[in-house]
């Protein structure tokens, strides 16, 4: 998704735990920082708006490429046949003001579990992509 904002400044929100601050409200009932201050190694526990909360772990953060990954660790899709669920949030830059911001599920499922992979939420994915731009350019 293309923002009109420096990459640097859209990295303070996708490179942090104010993504899932922000998008807390709308998606998610709590989340709780189990676990370090936002770099690697930190453990969250996510509880969505419906459903079981679930432990995510920052596996990547990368300031210098601008590249997160988290994976989740227990709970969500590992309870319905998913071996392995990572997000990664790009954001990559195409000008002075300007970056895109990437969001990529990554996952392996059991192959007895496929039908399953109907729970991956891209829609939602790319409304949060949606709510985190507008919030980004409405404080640029």
């Amino acid at each position: 998704m293309e923002v009109n904002v420096p990459a640097s400044k859209a990295w303070t929100i996708y490179g942090t735990t104010d993504l899932m601050m922000i998008t807390l409200p709308k998606y998610l009932k709590s989340v709780e920082i189990l676990e370090g201050d936002g770099g690697v190694g930190t453990i969250c526990r996510t509880t969505p708006l419906e459903g079981p909360s679930y432990l995510e772990k920052f596996t990547k953060v990368d300031n210098e490429n601008l590249v997160k990954e988290v994976d989740i660790i227990e709970g969500a899709f590992l309870d319905y046949g998913f071996n392995f669920y990572r997000i990664r949030f790009e954001n990559i830059v195409t000008g002075e003001n300007s970056c895109l911001t990437r969001t990529t599920l990554l996952f392996d499922i059991k192959e007895e579990c496929v039908a399953n992979i109907s729970l991956v939420p891209i829609e939602t994915s790319m409304k949060i992509m949606k709510d985190i731009t507008e919030y980004i350019t409405a404080d640029n």
